[in-house]
């Protein structure tokens, strides 16, 4: 039986696969979790990277590929059903990171600007007590 390898840098992650199977098969289930075979996992990791793949091939007439370009292909390759799901998914995802990234930017403007007081009081912002320059020169008392 000839087996097809497939180099380590075209593999899915597989604790990113099976964590996104497992949560989506919980959702599902009234049973609560279910287990998943290392065969099942590994077979919708491999389909999963084909898809990926043939996705791209669709629409990879320039260097970068956007949203927008992926929502074509699903369109072309007749997979349109998917477009809207992944467009409001898209949005969550963006609506989510745009609250980390504007709280990323609160935590460093604050820092900046404890940083700036510092510096106007002539201080460097360093606690004394972690100042390590007194232990420098051995005591000879």
């Amino acid at each position: 039986m000839a087996e097809k390898v497939v180099a380590e840098t075209e593999e899915l992650p597989k604790t990113i696969v099976r964590r996104v199977v497992k949560e989506k098969l919980s959702q599902l289930s009234r049973e609560g979790e279910i287990s998943v075979l290392r065969e099942a996992l590994l077979a919708l990791s491999e389909s999963s990277r084909i898809f990926i793949h043939y996705v791209s091939a669709t629409e990879s007439k320039r260097q970068t590929i956007n949203a927008e370009d992926v929502f074509k292909a699903l369109e072309e390759i007749e997979f349109a059903e998917f477009v809207e799901p992944l467009r409001a998914s898209l949005e969550d995802f963006r609506q989510k990171n745009a609250g980390k990234r504007s709280g990323s930017r609160k935590v460093k403007e604050t820092k900046k600007g404890e940083e700036d007081t510092h510096v106007e009081n002539g201080d460097d912002g360093k606690h004394p007590e972690n100042n390590d320059d007194k232990h420098d020169a051995p005591d000879n008392e």
